[in-house]
């Protein structure tokens, strides 16, 4: 090789920092199949440094060796590359490899070759993307530093331009991703993973909010990657380690994005006084590239993080307005079904009006008429000379039994009527059942004993169950007053009560007619008359069975009737649910 004592000439390179060789270091590769050329470059690279990183130098013998040996480097930052080898043109057509197989555009290629003339460095240069051409006689150690360094120093270049364009690459995704989120703890885990991305590097981090707006307005860990994970669970800055917290406080104070030896603290104010934390634990110092890139992806978090609080203060509204109309919705139905309640009664009082004027006018008709004749009888005989005392006498006893029964009648029929205009209500408490029953029969032995009647009680000293006693006590009451109205005089009245079937049963059993097919029918109906007469002249409205009815199934009990055909009398059964005691 020509001239080759100065291509081992030492640079001088005194001022220049040792480079590190535990650190990062230029990796370049020496493709040439002179074994001289590998150990020259070696000898006159040795020392070679280039901002405080040295020279990692690979090596391979042919074209062949070199598509392996780029292979397996892709890192690697520059190439010197020897045309003739295997072929003439083994060079040039490695780096068509480079460049379009491989598609590496970032390598630097400094082309070296011994005999010019065989590859021309202009034809060369316009074929072929290569950095720089040499001849092997004119590579002095000086022109290796010079073309070497301007190589490197291209290649970094090319290297943050690729990262920037990928950062901003991440930059945009990012910014579509993360302005979708609407919650604060998925925007928070995605901006620790965006980070990550743009820096290329698995790094450990936390996210601090601290929101003085807010009722709390105290700091809460939103997200936490790597070691910082189990702080996102445990609450606010007191769960943190001491050495984090202070960190963190300090990125509060002083309200600035700080580049630290081992930390990177990101400070994001929002438009709405919130504040925001990040801290990352990359493991390495940040170059000039990532931090602006960082930058920039920081500068519009604060918009990501007052749209994901407008979002969530208006999903807040939403429910509550959501809220209102609901119960605004039931407050309106249920003021509906109290209208349409009042309208039903309404409706009922109205026919129960027109029904109550129909039973006046036909009940009141016939002791009207009788007080009518006899005042005119009356007053033919008071129209004698010498009028009878005993036939004066007899008519006024007439007229005077006549307004007993309309006062009778009047009193009757407004009870029932108000009974029927108004809702009736029991409230069932535990009470004793045979003495109800007991009061009921002393209550009505007097009107038994007028047609000498006799009631029978068969009840066993206690028998508990839950009922209303004013309201059951006018349902049997009914009842027993019915059986005597109905019985002829001197008949027997049987009462009973008994716990049969987990039910207290009542029975009220007469002699009377008894019930035909058709009165079982009608039994229970509002203004019914049945076929059977009181046996006394006592007078009847056609209401007491109905109500009766009513109360006993408002105690969620049964009241039926059974007959065994005309004048085999009747039997009332009230079945209702006991208290659970036994007689």
């Amino acid at each position: 090789m020509a001239d080759s004592d100065d291509l081992l000439t030492l640079i001088d390179d005194r001022d220049a920092p040792a480079p590190d060789q535990r650190g990062k270091r230029w990796k370049i590769a020496v493709i040439d199949d002179d074994e001289a050329v590998h150990e020259g470059t070696r000898f006159a690279l040795a020392d070679y440094a280039l901002g405080g990183m040295g020279l990692e130098i690979v090596s391979a013998r042919s074209a062949e060796e070199g598509r392996a040996l780029l292979r397996a480097h892709p890192d690697i930052a520059a190439v010197l590359l020897d045309v003739v080898m295997e072929s003439e043109t083994a060079g040039l057509e490695l780096v068509d490899f480079i460049r379009r197989d491989l598609g590496n555009d970032s390598i630097r290629i400094i082309l070296r070759t011994g005999q010019p003339g065989q590859a021309p460095e202009k034809r060369v240069i316009l074929d072929y993307d290569i950095n720089d051409y040499k001849a092997k006689t004119e590579l002095t150690a000086d022109k290796l530093f010079t073309s070497l360094t301007a190589a490197l120093r291209s290649h970094q270049q090319i290297q943050r331009m690729e990262e920037t364009r990928r950062g901003l690459e991440i930059i945009v995704d990012a910014a579509s991703t993360l302005f979708d989120f609407k919650s604060m703890q998925r925007l928070a885990e995605g901006v620790l993973t965006q980070i990550g991305s743009i820096l290329n590097v698995d790094c450990a981090g936390i996210l601090v909010l601290r929101d003085t707006g807010s009722d709390q307005g105290g700091v809460s860990v939103l997200a936490g990657s790597g070691c910082y994970r189990q702080y996102v669970r445990q609450g606010g800055l007191a769960s943190l380690d001491p050495e984090v917290r202070e960190l963190v406080e300090h990125a509060f104070a002083c309200g600035r994005t700080e580049y630290l030896p081992r930390h990177f603290l990101i400070y994001i104010r929002t438009a709405s006084g919130r504040e925001v934390v990040v801290l990352l634990d990359a493991g390495q110092e940040l170059s000039s590239t990532n931090r602006a890139l960082v930058e920039v992806f920081c500068s519009r978090l604060a918009i990501a993080f007052d749209n994901v609080l407008l979002y969530q203060q208006l999903q807040d509204a939403n429910a509550l307005l959501d809220e209102r109309v609901k119960q605004r919705t039931r407050e309106l139905t249920s003021a509906n079904q109290r209208l349409q309640a009042q309208w039903a009664r309404l409706r009922r009082a109205n026919a129960f009006q027109s029904e109550l004027l129909g039973t006046v006018a036909h009940d009141l008709k016939n002791p009207l008429s009788v007080i009518l004749g006899r005042t005119e009888i009356l007053g033919e005989l008071l129209a004698a000379d010498q009028p009878p005392a005993g036939a004066v006498e007899m008519q006024v006893e007439h007229i005077r039994k006549s307004a007993r029964y309309l006062t009778t009648l009047v009193d009757r029929l407004i009870a029932d009527a108000m009974t029927d205009a108004l809702d009736i209500s029991v409230r069932r408490e535990p009470h004793d059942l045979a003495t109800l029953l007991r009061q009921v029969v002393d209550a009505n032995r007097p009107m038994a004993e007028r047609k000498q009647q006799a009631i029978q009680v068969d009840v066993p000293l206690s028998l508990p169950a839950r009922f209303d006693p004013d309201r059951l006590e006018e349902a049997i009451d009914n009842l027993v007053s019915n059986a005597i109205k109905y019985s002829p005089i001197g008949e027997r009245i049987q009462v009973s009560g008994r716990i049969e079937d987990g039910e207290a049963v009542i029975r009220v059993r007469d002699n009377g007619p008894g019930l035909s097919s058709e009165d079982v029918g009608r039994l229970f109906g509002r203004f019914q008359r049945l076929s059977a007469k009181p046996t006394a002249g006592e007078g009847s409205t056609g209401l007491g069975l109905w109500i009766a009815k009513r109360i006993v199934e408002l105690h969620e009990g049964r009241l039926e009737a059974s007959s065994e055909g005309p004048a085999k009398g009747s039997t009332f059964v009230v079945s209702l649910p006991s208290s659970g005691m036994h007689e």
